[in-house]
């Protein structure tokens, strides 16, 4: 008698389904919604370093600029606005050169070329009021560089400069430089050393030798100052 093969199911109890992890309500929230920051704020950024930066460099070359020890300190009391150029050669270094806005530079000094008239004690304490005085030339190069800025102006204008005769023939500069008749540059016939005429003047005109002594009454005038280095 053949046997008889009999299948049965087996249910096990203590086998348990795979595990099953239950995420709260709030994670699945968060993963949902990530946070993001927004694509403007890396350029906000951006900019609040560079205004740092340049409020940096400005208050660096402010303090330069006031702590200059051997520049005319009146003159910066004075004056707000200046225009400074390189004084240096490109790539040999840092430095500026400075005068106030509307003054004429040449070399390490600025001049004010006045376009009223004053007489000549008016004229100095008007120099001396903007931490400069009348101007004091001690150079054929200086003396050049006047006579072509003077040219831009009427012919027959007298502009007051440093230098006058309280003893008449005997001129000095109001900053007590040594004055040299040789390094004058009187119009021909000038000075004509009289009493009446104690101050000097360039004269506008086409030609260096263009000084004259004048009547210390009302004419124009040219102050200088030297120029301050940053």
């Amino acid at each position: 008698m053949a046997s008889e093969i009999t299948y049965a199911e087996v249910k096990f109890n203590n086998a348990s389904p795979a595990a099953v992890v239950k995420v709260p309500p709030e994670m699945k929230k968060h993963e949902h919604h990530s946070q993001k920051y927004p694509s403007w704020l890396p350029w906000l950024i951006s900019l609040l370093l560079l205004l740092v930066c340049i409020a940096l460099i400005i208050f660096l070359l402010v303090a330069s600029f006031s702590h200059s020890s051997d520049q005319p300190t009146a003159l910066q009391q004075k004056f707000m606005e200046w225009w400074c150029v390189s004084a240096v050669p490109q790539g040999k270094g840092q430095g500026w050169t400075c005068c106030p806005k509307g003054w004429k530079q040449f070399q390490e000094m600025c001049y004010y070329l006045a376009d009223d008239e004053m007489s000549c004690a008016e004229s100095v304490q008007n120099c001396t009021g903007m931490g400069s005085h009348l101007v004091v030339i001690n150079s054929e190069a200086e003396q050049v560089f006047l006579t072509n800025e003077l040219r831009q102006y009427p012919l027959a204008r007298n502009y007051y400069i440093g230098l006058n005769a309280q003893v008449v023939g005997q001129w000095q500069w109001v900053d007590q430089t040594p004055y040299n008749e040789a390094a004058a540059f009187w119009r021909s016939g000038e000075p004509s050393n009289v009493a009446a005429e104690k101050c000097a003047a360039i004269h506008t005109s086409s030609v260096t030798r263009n000084w004259n002594d004048v009547r210390c009454e009302e004419h124009y005038r040219i102050c200088e100052a030297a120029a301050v280095t940053v």
